[in-house]
C-alpha cells in the first residue's frame, strides 16, 4: 500500500492547455462581443472614427494612413486630434466612451471566460479538470493528496490565473500604449515571467504561480490516488506506514 504523487505528463499538461487556450479565447471573445453590442460600442467608435480633423480627412482615414507618414505629419495629425478633442465636445465624450468601454469589454470578457472555463466547469467535471484536462486526463488536487476545495479553486482561478497572470501584464501593456507608465511596467511584467519561470522549474511538481497560491497540484487522473478528505488522507498513511514496518520485520 503505497502513495505517491502521480504528477501530470509535461506533454499532456501543455496539450490540455493549448486547447483550453483556444476555448477560453472564442469564450472571451464571444463575451466580448455581446457586450459591445449591449452597449452600443461598435456605433459610438463608427461615429467617432468618421468625425473629421481637417481639409475632409476623417479620423479612420488619418488612422490608415498614419504607417506611410514622416514624423512631422504624425505630429501634425496629433495636434490636430487634440484640437479636435478640446473643441468638439462630442467627440471628446465619444473618445472617452470608446476608451473606457475597451478596458471594461476586455476585462470582463476575460474575467467572464475564466468564470466559465476555468471556474464553474472545473466544478462541474470535478478535481479541478478543464475540458482540456479531461480530455488529456489531467486532474488537481491540494499538494497533499486531497481533494481540492472550491475555496482553493477560487483563489487558483482568480488571485492567481485571471489577477497575477493575466490582468496585471494586460493592463500594463495597455499604459505602455497609451504611454501612461514609465520603465517600471516592462520590469514589472519581467519580474512576473521570471517568476513564474523559476516556480516551474524549482518547484518538485513543476508548478506555475496559480498552483503555488492555491496549493495545488497537477496530476494524473487515472493513476493518482486522490482523497475525499484530509481524515482520510491520514488514515491511509497511516495503514500504509503500518504495513511497511510489518515487512520490514520479516
Amino acid at each position: 500500500m503505497i502513495y505517491d504523487l502521480q504528477k501530470a505528463n509535461v506533454w499532456k499538461r501543455i496539450s490540455a492547455f493549448l486547447f483550453d487556450f483556444i476555448v477560453f479565447g472564442i469564450v472571451a471573445v464571444g463575451i466580448a462581443f455581446l457586450i459591445s453590442v449591449i452597449t452600443g460600442y461598435n456605433s459610438m467608435l463608427d461615429e467617432f472614427k468618421e468625425m473629421t480633423l481637417s481639409n475632409d480627412v476623417t479620423i479612420a482615414e488619418a488612422i490608415s494612413d498614419g504607417a506611410q507618414m514622416s514624423e512631422e505629419e504624425l505630429a501634425h495629425l496629433e495636434k490636430l486630434f487634440a484640437e479636435l478633442l478640446n473643441t468638439n465636445q462630442r467627440a471628446a465624450y465619444l473618445y472617452t466612451m470608446v476608451i473606457n468601454l475597451t478596458l471594461m469589454i476586455i476585462s470582463l470578457g476575460i474575467l467572464f471566460a475564466f468564470l466559465i472555463t476555468e471556474f464553474i466547469v472545473p466544478l462541474l467535471f470535478k478535481n479541478g479538470q478543464t475540458f482540456g484536462k479531461k480530455i488529456f486526463g489531467i486532474g488537481v488536487m491540494r499538494s497533499d493528496g486531497v481533494k481540492m476545495s472550491t475555496l482553493m479553486l477560487f483563489i487558483r482561478t482568480f488571485l492567481g490565473k485571471f489577477t497575477i497572470e493575466t490582468m496585471v501584464p494586460l493592463i500594463i501593456l495597455l499604459m505602455m500604449l497609451t504611454g501612461s507608465i514609465g520603465i517600471i511596467g516592462p520590469i514589472i511584467i519581467l519580474l512576473i515571467f521570471v517568476l513564474q519561470i523559476v516556480m516551474i522549474i524549482s518547484s518538485k511538481t513543476f508548478s506555475p504561480i496559480h498552483d503555488v497560491l492555491a496549493k495545488t497540484v497537477a496530476v494524473d487522473i487515472s493513476s493518482q490516488m486522490i482523497f475525499d478528505t484530509e481524515e482520510e488522507m491520514i488514515e491511509y498513511k497511516k495503514k500504509a506506514h503500518a504495513e511497511a514496518v510489518a515487512k520490514s520485520d520479516y
